[in-house]
């Protein structure tokens, strides 16, 4: 081989090795990052809800940094408005994105309003039924609210607050009412449930029973361990009170029994229902 022929191949094979090794078989780095040197900012203006636990809260979002930007809330769809409405109290993350693609998110909180009571005069309004003797706690209590913001709950005697403005199964004697609004502004009231008045019937039959029986049945001897001088004990002991002076089972009392006239009493308050009431 002649010696020009040899350097050209020599050279040539010398020129493809260091072309091929300029860049070590690596692929050429990404192009740089078109919003590392943007710097996107966004601003939020919270309004909170009308009350403590509406719904109409909102936030009003800006943003600077990008062109045509779009926005979500806590995650969810992209929307072109920067307005989010009929928000509750809470946390909030909103994510700003511009046109060119750079993002930004910022964290909001939505708070429930302070409400001042100073100048809430929220009036109570109880009524209350009136109550059986001789029987469970049957009388009732229906309270009214306003002055307030509704929806109201109230409360009775220190219980806890209800939605419902009636309670029952109450007994004799004064009841406190407490109404609290929407807002946590309170009004009270109070009312009494009185004992009902003794039914004709029964009286009737008490003024038997005192005639013919409380000298054997009163508090100071009490015959069978039974005072008919206490109103209930005549209410409770009613077929104990038929079975001797109407029916004479196993024997009339008082001995030799009652006059008729005084045993149709008896009877009748008895089929009436035999209650302090009839």
């Amino acid at each position: 081989m002649k010696l020009t022929a040899y350097l050209f191949i020599l050279f040539t094979g010398l020129y493809i090795q260091l072309s091929c090794s300029k860049t070590g078989g690596i692929p050429p780095p990404p192009p740089p990052d078109p919003c590392s040197l943007v710097n996107v900012n966004l601003n939020g203006a919270v309004t909170s809800p009308s009350v403590p636990g509406a719904s109409d809260g909102m936030i009003t979002m800006s943003a600077t940094g990008g062109t045509n930007f779009t926005y979500s809330i806590n995650g969810g769809a992209l929307q072109s408005s920067n307005i989010f409405k009929n928000l509750g109290a809470g946390n909030y993350t909103i994510m700003g994105r511009s046109s060119e693609g750079c993002i930004a998110s910022l964290s909001l909180v939505v708070t429930n309003p302070t409400i001042s009571c100073s100048s809430v005069n929220i009036v109570v309004s109880a009524t209350a039924t009136s109550n059986i003797p001789c029987e469970a706690a049957s009388a009732s209590l229906t309270a009214t609210a306003s002055g307030g913001t509704a929806p109201y709950t109230y409360s009775l005697d220190g219980s806890a607050f209800q939605s419902s403005n009636s309670f029952g199964g109450l007994v004799s004697g004064s009841h406190s009412v407490i109404a609290k609004d929407a807002n946590g502004c309170t009004g009270s009231n109070s009312s009494t449930v009185v004992n009902q008045a003794a039914g004709p019937l029964f009286l009737q039959v008490r003024s038997v029973i005192q005639n013919h029986c409380v000298y054997c049945h009163s508090t100071t001897s009490a015959s069978g361990g039974i005072s008919y001088s206490l109103d209930c004990n005549i209410v409770d002991n009613k077929a104990r009170i038929k079975a001797r002076a109407v029916d004479g089972n196993p024997s009339f009392m008082p001995a030799g029994g009652i006059p008729a006239a005084e045993r149709q009493k008896i009877i009748d308050w008895i089929n009436a229902g035999g209650t302090f009431s009839n």
